[in-house]
C-alpha cells in the first residue's frame, strides 16, 4: 500500500529533521557553536531553507542537538538498568555509553551561547534532573552491593566523568577516543571499593551540589 502524501511528507520532514541534527552533532563537535548554518544543511544535505524550517536560528539548533544528547543517554540508562545484572555493571555500562554526551560538555566549555542554553532551558534540565535521579540508583545499588567505595555519591561521579568527556588531546580522532576510553577505565578502578584504603577528603558530592 503507498503512503499517502500527508504521511510521506511528515516522514520526509523526520529524516530532514534527523539528518540536520546528525551534521549538527558532528560539525559542532569538530568546529565548535558557531560554524555557518549553511555549511550545516550542506552536510545534511537539505537546503538552507530547509534547516531554517526545522530550526529558526542558531539557539534553536544547538538546544536541540543539546536535548537529543541527553535524550540518548537517558534512554541507555534506563535500557542499562532494565538490562544488567547489578548496579555497579549498569554503572559501568553508563559510564562506558555516555560518550554521547561529550558533545554538550564540549559545547558549555568552549561556548558560552551553548553554556547559558544549556543552563536555561527547561527541557534540558528535566533530561539532567532525570538522569542523575538514574544514576542515584545505581550509585546507591552499587555501594549496596559492596562494589562502589562508600565515600563518594553521585555527584562525585557526575562531575569526575563530565571533567573526562572534555576533549582528550591525541593525534586524531581515534587517539582521543582512545584516551577518553582508557581515563573512564582508570576512573571505574577508582570507584571501586576494594582497595579503596585511603579515605578521600572534603564529604560527598550529591547531584544537589552540581549547577542547576
Amino acid at each position: 500500500m503507498t503512503a499517502d502524501p500527508e504521511t510521506r511528507l511528515r516522514a520526509d520532514a523526520r529524516r530532514n529533521r534527523d539528518q540536520i541534527l546528525a551534521a549538527a552533532r558532528v560539525i559542532f563537535a569538530a568546529q565548535g557553536a558557531e560554524v555557518p548554518m549553511e555549511e550545516i544543511a550542506r552536510s545534511a544535505g537539505v537546503g538552507v531553507g530547509t534547516l531554517y524550517r526545522r530550526f529558526p536560528d542558531r539557539d534553536a539548533l544547538i538546544r536541540a542537538v543539546a536535548v537529543d544528547n541527553f535524550d540518548r543517554v537517558l534512554r541507555d540508562a534506563k535500557a542499562a538498568k532494565d538490562q544488567e545484572s547489578s548496579d555497579w555493571e549498569a554503572l559501568i555500562r553508563l559510564l562506558h555509553q555516555s560518550m554521547e554526551l561529550q558533545l554538550s560538555i564540549q559545547l558549555a566549555m568552549v561556548s558560552p551561547r551553548a553554556l547559558a542554553i544549556l543552563k536555561s532551558d527547561p527541557a534540558i534540565k528535566a533530561l539532567r534532573d532525570e538522569l542523575l535521579l538514574v544514576m542515584d540508583s545505581f550509585v546507591q545499588g552499587a555501594q549496596a552491593e559492596g562494589r562502589l567505595r562508600t565515600d563518594v555519591a553521585t555527584g562525585d561521579v557526575a562531575i569526575l566523568f563530565a571533567t573526562l568527556l572534555r576533549q582528550m588531546p591525541g593525534k586524531g580522532e581515534e587517539v582521543a577516543r582512545m584516551a577518553t576510553r582508557r581515563c573512564i577505565g582508570i576512573m571505574i578502578d577508582g570507584l571501586r571499593a576494594v582497595g579503596s584504603n585511603e579515605p578521600l577528603p572534603g564529604r560527598v558530592l550529591t547531584g544537589a551540589d552540581l549547577d542547576p
